[in-house]
């Protein structure tokens, strides 16, 4: 048998390519993740708890957290949750899959945003469902439309438990939905008994002001479920999330056999962040990569504008993303898997819009472009490239 030295093992999801700029990757940039930090706060909660942070947690995820969550979430949203509506969870993807876990059976019709998150649609379809996308127009998710689809899939006999969508900081279009739509859309899933799934991942990386009222703030109890995540504030390989739901929602998921069997899901890492909040480590981290994210993002839409002078899109109030629409009110880019050749072959990528819609149906003149990973310099350089890809090397 041959054996690899440890170096030479796979570590991380992201594998660069020699050459090549990936504008694809929605991961955090290096320098932005708190090392150092972590390991104090890591040594400061094993000092706090002892063997107590190394033991099977409470099934809620532990008291120290939680009580942390419930103030922060009250101080960047509208509404302080109970401490019996949080459940804390390995990541956002986790928590969506417990929730689709909990309300869905195969072969219902589960309704999505579109564009929306790529692999949210996968795990939600890991369940069995029908992926639906829901009316949209410039404004995002349509609370009417959607209503009269709700309507029709069961007068056919289809059940609808729920709606998935990202209304702040959309991943791909770094749009958030208006307060109007946000009501609608509330009232609307409140009269036909629908838990609406609110990813909230991007809240706190808002770059020119306070984010929106979740909808999980402003809805009847057991209307909304709403997810939240550490990958993007603080460290994705934390795989540390929560989410906030009724009670009634939060007590199932205690209930359910692997939680039951090996007490709370992500314990050790949830006290370390506990600590790692306690003295003031996360707002002083979140400072600094706000500064930072800022700095990519104004430097991916210079680039843009520079290089790309035709291109249609919105300047993201946060998030990670830049959404592109090619110039023309007709759709004259080259297909899909053309356009990412040539691009690739320019020593530039990124992921193609069609990913961001059921069944790939949709999106062939958009590209989704990040700017977290990347300093200023390499989205300035990426964007050249894809400029010269987009006109055939003539740019």
């Amino acid at each position: 048998m041959t054996h690899r030295r440890p170096d030479e093992l796979p570590v991380v999801q992201f594998r660069a390519r020699p050459d090549v700029i990936d504008l694809g990757w929605g991961h955090p940039h290096p320098a932005a993740l708190p090392t150092d930090a972590w390991a104090t706060a890591t040594a400061g909660a094993l000092r706090r708890y002892g063997s107590a942070a190394l033991s099977y947690g409470y099934a809620a995820g532990p008291g120290p957290l939680v009580e942390w969550l419930t103030e922060r979430l009250g101080r960047v949203d509208a509404y302080r949750p109970e401490a019996d509506q949080v459940f804390v969870t390995a990541g956002a993807s986790q928590a969506l899959d417990l929730l689709a876990g909990a309300v869905c059976r195969p072969g219902d019709a589960v309704l999505v945003d579109a564009p929306t998150y790529h692999l949210a649609l996968r795990i939600v379809a890991d369940h069995r469902v029908d992926l639906v996308a829901a009316p949209t127009d410039r404004d995002g998710l349509d609370p009417a439309g959607t209503a009269e689809l709700v309507r029709s899939l069961r007068r056919r006999g289809r059940r609808v438990p729920m709606l998935y969508l990202v209304p702040t900081f959309n991943n791909p279009t770094g749009r958030s939905l208006p307060s109007d739509r946000r009501a609608g859309l509330v009232a609307m899933a409140e009269e036909a008994g629908l838990l609406v799934v609110e990813d909230d991942t991007y809240r706190e990386l808002s770059y020119d002001g306070p984010a929106p009222a979740s909808l999980f703030s402003t809805a009847a109890t057991g209307t909304v479920a709403r997810v939240g995540s550490f990958s993007k504030t603080v460290a994705p390989g934390l795989r540390l999330g929560w989410l906030t739901a009724d009670a009634g929602l939060v007590a199932g998921l205690h209930r359910r056999g692997h939680v039951d069997s090996g007490g709370g899901v992500n314990h050790t890492t949830a006290l370390t962040m506990a600590e790692f909040a306690a003295d003031g480590g996360y707002d002083r981290h979140l400072s600094g990569i706000l500064a930072r994210y800022r700095r990519q993002r104004d430097a991916l839409v210079t680039a843009v504008r520079r290089h790309l002078p035709d291109a249609r899109f919105d300047v993201p109030g946060g998030g990670w993303f830049l959404w592109l629409r090619s110039g023309a009110d007709r759709v004259d880019l080259p297909g899909p898997d053309e356009l990412l050749a040539r691009a690739e072959a320019a020593g530039v990528s990124y992921l193609e819009g069609t990913w961001f819609y059921p069944g790939r149906a949709a999106g062939r003149d958009r590209i989704r472009l990040s700017f977290s990973r990347l300093d200023p310099a390499e989205l300035a350089e990426g964007v050249r490239r894809l400029a010269g890809a987009l006109t055939d090397g003539d740019a």
